[in-house]
C-alpha cells in the first residue's frame, strides 16, 4: 500500500505570531496586575509603593502591632526599639529608636517600604525619600474611630485589606457592645471623674486632653476625663489635685512610684486604692487593644 506524504507544516504568519506572543505576555484576557500602586500618605505625600511588597520596616509600635493582627508579620525584615508587642516582634531585628533611626541599618535590610509613624521626624523622612526606598506614613489620630481608617490604610499598605476589614468588623462589634453595658456611677450620680497620668514629678505634669483617641477611651469606659477641656499633653499641678479624681490611669511601671511621690499620695484615688495599673500600649498607643483597654477600666471602676 502507498504511503500518503504528510502535510508539510504551514509557516506561521508573523504578524500572527507576534500577536499571539504579546497576548500570552499581558497574561491572556485579564490585564497583567499591576506591579506598583499610588497611595496618599497622613502627612499629604503621594508614594508610589509595590502593590505586593515583600520586605516591610516599621518604624512605629502601632504598625508594628497591627501588621501582627493583620498577619503580615512574614513580611516584616525591620522594627524599632519600642515595638515590642506582640513578643515574637522582638525576633525581628532593630533599626533603633524613634528619634535617633539608623538610616543605614534601615536600608541594609533591602525593604520594598518603610511605613512609619507619628513621631518620626521630617528629616528621617526627607532621607528616606533621597535613598528612593518608600515611605509611607500612618500617624495616630485626635479620634478612636480613627483606628479603624489606620487599620484599612496598613491593609492596603501590605495586601491585607480583607484581614482589615475583617479585623474592623470584630472591633466595631465589641465596641457596640460596650454601649450595652452600664457602669456603677458615683455617690454623686455622675460618672467618675477620670486622669490619665503621662508625666509626671518635677520635669511636670502631662496628660491627654479632650483632642486625643485616649479622652474618647476614657469615655467609652464609663469616665469623664478631667482634662477633656485641655487642648494637648500638658496640665498644672493645682488643676489635678482641685479635681481630685475618682480614679487615675498610670502605667503599671509607673504605678507605685507615682502613688509613694508627693503630693499625689494624698489624692483621693491614691489613698482609697483607685490607681488603675495599665499595660503599656493597650492605652497610650492607637491599636486593637484599645478595646480590651476599655474593657478593663469598666471592670476595674465598676468594682
Amino acid at each position: 500500500m502507498p504511503i500518503k506524504p504528510i502535510n508539510p507544516i504551514k509557516p506561521i504568519n508573523p504578524i500572527i505570531l507576534g500577536l499571539v506572543l504579546l497576548f500570552a505576555a499581558c497574561g491572556g484576557p485579564q490585564q497583567q496586575a499591576a506591579t506598583t500602586d499610588t497611595v496618599t500618605d497622613d502627612y499629604g505625600r503621594t508614594v508610589v509603593i509595590p502593590a505586593h511588597p515583600q520586605r516591610v520596616v516599621s518604624l512605629s509600635p502601632a504598625v508594628t502591632e497591627i501588621i501582627y493582627a493583620l498577619g503580615a508579620d512574614s513580611l516584616l525584615v525591620g522594627r524599632t526599639d519600642f515595638c515590642e508587642y506582640p513578643a515574637e516582634a522582638l525576633q525581628i531585628p532593630t533599626v533603633g529608636g524613634i528619634s535617633n533611626l539608623n538610616i543605614e541599618k534601615i536600608l541594609s535590610l533591602n525593604p520594598d517600604l518603610v511605613i512609619s509613624g507619628s513621631m518620626v521626624g521630617k528629616k528621617a523622612t526627607d532621607q528616606m525619600d533621597q535613598m528612593g526606598t518608600p515611605m509611607v506614613c500612618v500617624i495616630e489620630k485626635p479620634r478612636f474611630e480613627a483606628l479603624y481608617d489606620n487599620i484599612r490604610a496598613i491593609g492596603r499598605l501590605v495586601g491585607k485589606e480583607k484581614e482589615a476589614d475583617s479585623l474592623n468588623a470584630l472591633m466595631r462589634e465589641r465596641a457596640n457592645a460596650l454601649d450595652n453595658r452600664t457602669i456603677t456611677q458615683s455617690h454623686d450620680n455622675a460618672l467618675p471623674k477620670v486622669y490619665y497620668v503621662v508625666g509626671f514629678g518635677p520635669t511636670g505634669n502631662f496628660t491627654a486632653g479632650g483632642n486625643t483617641f485616649i479622652n474618647d477611651i476614657i469615655r467609652m469606659a464609663g469616665g469623664r476625663n478631667i482634662a477633656e477641656e485641655v487642648e494637648g499633653w500638658n496640665y498644672s499641678l493645682e488643676a489635678l489635685m482641685q479635681e481630685n479624681p475618682d480614679y487615675i490611669i498610670v502605667r503599671r511601671e509607673d504605678s507605685a512610684t507615682f502613688c509613694g511621690m508627693k503630693p499625689y499620695n494624698t489624692l483621693d484615688a491614691v489613698r482609697k486604692g483607685h490607681v488603675i495599673g495599665i499595660v503599656s500600649g493597650t492605652f497610650d498607643l492607637q491599636v486593637p487593644r484599645n478595646i480590651d483597654a476599655i474593657l478593663y477600666l469598666r471592670q476595674r471602676m465598676s468594682e
